[in-house]
């Protein structure tokens, strides 16, 4: 069987759509190819993101931010905005089969204590792999 090619959008390439690859490639890379991208990558991985996956042991430390348009000519089973800002930037993807969108809020935001906002990533990633769980068995 062929592997489907999901692509994960976000705004900043930092945090919910880095979280995703590396969920869908650690618990599903038998059967997907996975990327992300942003609209407007930050070009950096946000560390919170690195500790709560490492904590599940899943590594995304070497994963890097990428801007959307290096995979506009790329085909994809599907593509995955986790984020209402991206879902308005690509509303639409050439080559795509298939795009959903999963409103989920960006777990960085807020003056809270790191210990808050850790807690905001863990919930992020735990909401992910649910959702990623359940994509995966609609393929």
């Amino acid at each position: 069987m062929d592997k489907k090619r999901i692509l994960f959008l976000c705004t900043g390439n930092a945090a919910r759509s880095q979280m995703a690859e590396g969920l869908a490639r650690a618990f599903h890379g038998d059967v997907l190819d996975v990327v992300s991208a942003g609209s407007r990558p930050a070009g950096w991985v946000h560390p919170l993101a690195i500790r709560a996956m490492a904590e599940i042991g899943v590594d995304i430390s070497d994963q890097e931010s990428k801007p959307a348009e290096l995979f506009l000519d790329q085909p994809f089973d599907v593509v995955v905005t986790v984020c209402d800002s991206a879902a308005k930037d690509c509303p639409r993807w050439p080559g795509a089969k298939r795009i959903e969108h999963w409103s989920i809020e960006d777990p960085s935001w807020g003056e809270d204590e790191e210990s808050t906002r850790f807690q905001r990533f863990e919930e992020t990633r735990d909401d992910l792999r649910q959702r990623i769980d359940d994509l995966v068995g609609t393929l």
